[in-house]
């Protein structure tokens, strides 16, 4: 039965947006006015996660929620350095139409860098009505109805390292390798002072601290339900980047800026837990480890289509610099109870806290994205009703019985492209766009000259 639901929702799944009453736009903007607001940022995440939008005068905000904000329609298809994918079904094929965006009232936040101003998270459709099925967080959200049709609620969260840089001069705040050293935690006022602006932003700071690399930092946040999560994490990368950009550091989630140095990652930890009763569908007190056996399932389900999911965790050739040995980055297709140097990490707590964590994502990426490709593949596990494989004692990296994942770009898009399942799961339109796109970011790119090379051959040949 359970295989029969996933079958018909996972490709059926489309989520239904619509724009706003008359009523319900103008009690949104006697909120803002009570507020104290004048300005709305309407935001919405782009395929590298990136926030692209328009800023609004409150007088204007109430008539863009009723007739919707229009958008370049192709925005969610342009790549990295903003050109605009050909082959995505969403540029030329469309000849270049608006789409627009619908603001989600219940996500605004101030924007506390900014007088009086707000944000909103948009979704984006087309002018038909029909939504935009590649945009990042329509997906998430395709893929959350797609857990409820199944019994499931989802809580998840992002974990995030960024490197911090002195904005004139390009160089690390600070130098060595000072993981977890207190002083350095609190060196930088303007540090201390982000996280007093995250907290106005309605994000629960739980730990912070300096990290491995020089300049580099690390900020917890709690989990919470649904796409609330991945809006989150999507705000966070945002507010990094921004407000300190004000205070003169650059911030930078480049997931591996520095040869020898660590990687920036984004390890993800979600738990199912069951629509009626409320608990966690990934604890069983009375089983090994605690784990559930849809736990258990769910984990073999993410470990099945981790090659292909690399392309959406890994986004960019950079990204695959920072699997290398005895970094904690995995490198094959592992798990482990409590393990860092496995690909799934069990966070075995023996209670309702109970969850995964999986450490492959790189910080580069799309907060939706991992969201999506994790549930999704997760989803199928259960499905199929998946025996979770054997572990082993030690180092997962050191283990040549597990499954090599992809090392470069092309091969993780190629594995992507093979996995029948993922694809259908995400659905062609999305798939579409992403592939279609980071083929042409890695053309591009590899059709540059690095100076390593110039530096290697230039002057001796």
């Amino acid at each position: 039965m359970l295989q029969q639901v996933v079958a018909t929702a996972l490709p059926e799944a489309k989520p239904m947006l619509a724009l706003h009453s008359k009523e319900d736009a103008e009690a949104f903007v006697a909120k803002l006015k009570s507020e104290g607001y004048d300005y709305v940022r309407f935001e919405f995440s782009d395929m590298a996660g990136l926030s692209r939008g328009k800023t609004i005068p409150i007088g204007h905000v109430a008539h863009y929620m009723v007739k919707g904000l229009n958008l370049y329609g192709g925005t969610v298809a342009l790549d990295s350095y903003s050109i605009p994918v050909r082959n995505s079904g969403y540029n030329e094929e469309r000849n270049y139409t608006d789409c627009v965006l619908i603001l989600d009232s219940d996500t605004l936040s101030p924007v506390p860098w900014l007088q009086k101003t707000g944000r909103v998270m948009c979704d984006s459709m087309w002018y038909d009505g029909e939504a935009q099925l590649a945009a990042p967080r329509v997906l998430l959200k395709k893929m959350l109805q797609v857990a409820a049709e199944l019994g499931f609620a989802v809580k998840s969260g992002h974990e995030y390292e960024f490197y911090a840089l002195d904005e004139e001069t390009r160089e690390p705040l600070y130098t060595g390798q000072p993981i977890f050293a207190t002083a350095r935690t609190h060196q930088f006022e303007a540090i201390d002072d982000l996280i007093r602006v995250l907290g106005k932003e309605g994000i629960d700071i739980i730990t912070y601290n300096v990290e491995h690399g020089p300049g580099q930092i690390e900020i917890n946040y709690s989990a919470v339900d649904g796409v609330d999560a991945a809006d989150r994490a999507f705000v966070f990368k945002g507010t990094v980047k921004e407000y300190l950009r004000k205070r003169g550091i650059l911030a930078t989630f480049m997931t591996k800026p520095y040869k020898g140095l660590s990687g920036s990652c984004s390890h993800f930890h979600i738990s199912l837990l069951d629509v009626e009763s409320g608990g966690n569908a990934f604890f069983d007190p009375n089983a090994e480890h605690g784990m559930s056996q849809t736990c258990r399932s769910f984990v073999q389900g993410v470990l099945d289509h981790m090659p292909a999911a690399m392309a959406i965790w890994n986004p960019t050739p950079n990204c695959y610099r920072r699997i290398r040995p005895r970094t904690y980055a995995p490198s094959n297709v592992s798990w482990g109870v409590e393990d860092r140097s496995a690909s799934v990490r069990i966070k075995a707590s023996g209670d309702e806290s109970t969850h995964i964590e999986v450490r492959v994502p790189s910080a580069m990426s799309n907060p939706y994205l991992v969201a999506s490709s994790t549930l999704a593949a997760g989803l199928m596990g259960i499905a199929d009703k998946r025996e979770l494989m054997e572990t082993a004692s030690g180092p997962k990296e050191d283990d040549e019985r597990f499954q090599k994942l992809p090392t470069e770009i092309g091969e993780a898009l190629d594995a992507l492209e093979q996995d029948a399942a993922l694809r259908n799961a995400l659905g062609e339109e999305f798939i579409r766009v992403y592939l279609a796109m980071k083929r042409q970011e890695a053309a591009r790119l590899r059709d540059e000259i690095p100076q390593a090379e110039i530096d290697e051959y230039f002057e001796l040949y």
